[in-house]
């Protein structure tokens, strides 16, 4: 027997996962069509290095003062939207989680101007960094901690470069948890160091937000329910573009607190950086999956030599859905359609699934089923082919033949050659290959 309050929260969790609304399709299409006007992202200054894009996200100004690269980064608390149709309470740096990605050279003098708005005290850890003791950024350690409304400088000379991040050594518990994390890269000082033509960089991170709630739940350990790049969930991710034969750069850092296969789709790929410096050519083996490990950074390089659209995504199968209910019963292979008109009556609009497979759940797409407040489906998006079923951490890596230099913007879907897409066969006895080396018998 099950109680009603677990009725009610297993339906509100499958609700959370079989329905997407039509205010939410529209706000999707309208955040990629608005995604697909972006202009090209100009070169920096130092046009030795590639131009870094943060997924959904963007880097951090500064102003040279006597030498000094001056930055300011204000912790406070900020709205992210992870999808249309669900924004979260959070707290973050300059307005956003993650916060803007800081970006220098090896070399460089920086200045780091923080200011807390928070309602608690804080600090800034920038982990991977070689610096002096005292601005290590480790509260009670290292230095007294930032409390609210005061303002703290950090001041040292990058001494390599590489791929590193920032993030509180503060009641880490609670501000790791609602989003207060930011990478920061130092790129290298010599131009002869390996280029590549396309730079990107995120943040993995997982929370735990109720259906009907906005603000996550930081002492959670094990059962979350968002799984998020840089703290967004497909579709409401950006995508990643290159030119056929350009080499891509993916820089890649994990906050949540469980470990991440990353596995792409299409290519395979090396190792080159983590947060500790640069693995040496002899030591990059070839993959196409890498391990993340909590609290780690790993930098994969890849020739994208095969236009299409190419999947991205953690390999743990629960971190790419949404809203997923941690206490719903297993009903496969249980016929159970009869009881939807009992429950229907603790909880109107109910419906049946899962007897024969999640993937029912699309049906309710077509419904229009409504979702509960502020949480969205556990799959989403739409494909060139059908509803993609996925959320959390999946996103595209899109390689076309005639996309300019340094354009970013989302060419749409991939438009395969005649022959290239897998088809359905209409009768497999009559199936057999014609001389060309296509099939006969076959529709598209």
């Amino acid at each position: 027997m099950m109680t009603r309050r677990e009725i009610l929260t297993g339906g509100a969790a499958l609700l959370a996962g079989g329905a997407v609304s039509a205010t939410l399709r529209t706000a999707n299409a309208a955040e990629k069509a608005a995604a697909s006007t972006k202009p090209p992202i100009p070169a920096p200054p130092e046009a030795h290095y590639t131009p870094l894009v943060t997924l959904n996200g963007g880097t951090l100004p500064w102003k040279m003062e006597n030498g000094v690269k001056v930055f300011h980064l204000t912790a406070e608390p900020v709205k992210r939207e992870f999808a249309p149709g669900m924004v979260v309470n959070c707290w973050g740096y300059n307005g956003s989680t993650p916060g803007p990605t800081i970006e220098a050279v090896e070399g460089d003098r920086v200045r780091l101007v923080v200011t807390n708005w928070l309602p608690e005290h804080t600090t800034i850890h920038w982990h991977g960094i070689f610096l002096p003791s005292g601005m290590d950024g480790v509260g009670g350690l290292t230095q007294p901690h930032i409390k609210p409304g005061e303002t703290y400088v950090y001041e040292f000379t990058l001494r390599q470069h590489g791929t590193f991040m920032y993030h509180p050594h503060a009641d880490e518990m609670l501000q790791v948890a609602v989003g207060m994390m930011g990478m920061f890269i130092v790129h290298p000082k010599s131009p002869q160091t390996r280029r590549v033509d396309r730079d990107y960089c995120f943040m993995l991170h997982a929370w735990d937000v109720d259906p009907g709630t906005f603000t996550p739940r930081p002492a959670t350990m094990t059962e979350f329910n968002m799984w998020t790049f840089n703290s967004r969930v497909f579709p409401g991710i950006d995508p990643m573009v290159a030119r056929t034969g350009e080499r891509v750069r993916i820089r890649i850092a994990n906050m949540s607190m469980h470990d991440h296969p990353i596995h792409l789709h299409g290519f395979n790929f090396r190792i080159t950086e983590t947060d500790g410096g640069q693995v040496p050519e002899t030591a990059q083996l070839p993959e196409v999956t890498v391990n993340i490990p909590v609290g780690a950074i790993r930098v994969l390089e890849f020739i994208a030599d095969e236009p299409g659209d190419w999947s991205i995504h953690c390999h743990k199968s629960h971190h790419t859905m949404n809203a997923m209910g941690h206490t719903v019963p297993n009903m496969l292979g249980v016929q159970h359609s009869d009881l939807d008109e009992k429950i229907q009556k603790l909880l109107p609009g109910y419906m049946s699934m899962g007897e024969s497979g999640m993937a029912d759940m699309t049906d309710m797409v077509e419904m229009g089923m409504p979702l509960p407040a502020n949480t969205l489906p556990m799959m989403m998006g739409e494909g060139p082919f059908g509803p993609l079923e996925m959320g959390g951490m999946f996103t595209l890596v899109k390689v076309r033949d005639d996309l300019a230099p340094g354009d970013h913007r989302d060419p749409g879907w991939y438009q395969n050659p005649p022959g290239t897409v897998a088809w359905k066969m209409d009768d497999a006895a009559s199936e057999k290959p014609d001389e060309s080396g296509g099939h006969e018998g076959h529709s598209r």
